[in-house]
């Protein structure tokens, strides 16, 4: 009886389920031959950059074993950066290296490591460990972009990202994810990072979890995360849609970090973006994609496409209230 009411108290609340998601939406509006322009960040990384679209630096990439020698003279200028596989998923391979000390690398919580083993994460990399279905893969070294000062104090442990979930060319919900201690610096849920849910309308943070409960401190630093505001969010809505536009998919998760030098910067889109925006947001995503479905205009300009999606999130979020 529980396990129905519970069914009963999801449909009520216009939850989002993968099966939904992946029947309606993603097989729907995600064309296939399409993914590989955001499953493979390599090409995501240029189809932005032709759009002038901001991204990280890139500073090194190897494809092939060989390669992998040139890396310590590739990095030889840098203090700190992060190494990703181009087809990687949920956080997966991704190595964060803070600073130097002598010939070691520093990575979050003060672990070091040598530029060989460095390479031999890289190499791993390109032999399929971390990709998706274990294919060979393509290490890339980017810059690592800094924590926004007004974020400082609930990142202690890395950069926080922000994903945002467009459909057809409209924001419709977002959270950003604070690195914690123990997801190792990375911005993954799947790591153990905190999930802060963003109110579209107003660009602050409404509701937090961390392993799908709820909490209102961030573990490590104790600090509050609720009624926060998002620094460049309006700008952070812009650069997720146009991303979105350039990828062709009509479902996409746009992945960005805040720069305090550079703004908003997009790391990555996803085309099967994860559900847990709505544990973020105590708010089922249905509402929202059925308000675009009934307001989309086709070829509105991306402001007002942006304006509609924080309008819309907004009245369903007034419905949703008891």
């Amino acid at each position: 009886m529980s396990f129905l009411r519970t069914r009963r108290a999801l449909r009520r609340a216009g939850v989002l389920g993968i099966n939904r998601r992946n029947h309606q939406y993603t097989l729907r509006w995600n064309p296939r031959r399409l993914y590989p322009r955001v499953d493979d960040k390599l090409l995501t990384k240029r189809l932005c950059a032709a759009a002038g679209i901001p991204i990280p630096k890139l500073l090194a990439v190897a494809a092939h074993h060989f390669e992998l020698r040139a890396l310590p003279a590739q990095l030889a200028g840098e203090r700190s950066f992060v190494l990703k596989p181009a087809r990687g998923a949920m956080g997966n391979g991704v190595l964060v290296v803070l600073d130097r000390d002598g010939d070691r690398l520093v990575r979050p919580g003060g672990v070091k490591m040598s530029m060989s083993d460095f390479q031999y994460h890289a190499a791993s990399t390109i032999s399929g460990l971390y990709s998706l279905g274990g294919q060979p893969d393509v290490a890339m070294v980017e810059e690592r972009l800094e924590v926004h000062p007004e974020l400082a104090e609930i990142a202690e442990h890395g950069v926080p990202d922000v994903r945002v979930i467009v459909f057809r060319g409209i924001p419709v919900m977002a959270m950003t994810r604070l690195p914690t201690r123990r997801s190792a610096g990375r911005a993954n849920l799947h790591q153990g990072a905190v999930g802060v849910g963003i109110d579209l309308a107003r660009g602050r943070t409404v509701h937090a979890m961390l392993r799908d409960a709820p909490v209102t401190r961030h573990p490590d630093t104790g600090r509050p995360l609720l009624d926060r505001p998002i620094p460049a969010f309006e700008r952070i809505l812009d650069i997720a849609v146009r991303a979105c536009d350039e990828s062709g998919l009509g479902y996409v998760g746009a992945d960005l970090v805040v720069d305090p030098q550079r703004g908003p910067v997009v790391l990555e889109l996803n085309a099967r973006p994860g559900l847990a925006v709505q544990v973020a947001n105590r708010a089922g995503l249905l509402p929202r994609l059925r308000a675009v479905e009934r307001a989309h205009e086709p070829g509105l300009p991306v402001e007002r496409r942006v304006a509609l999606g924080r309008a819309l999130a907004s009245a369903a979020d007034r419905e949703a209230r008891p």
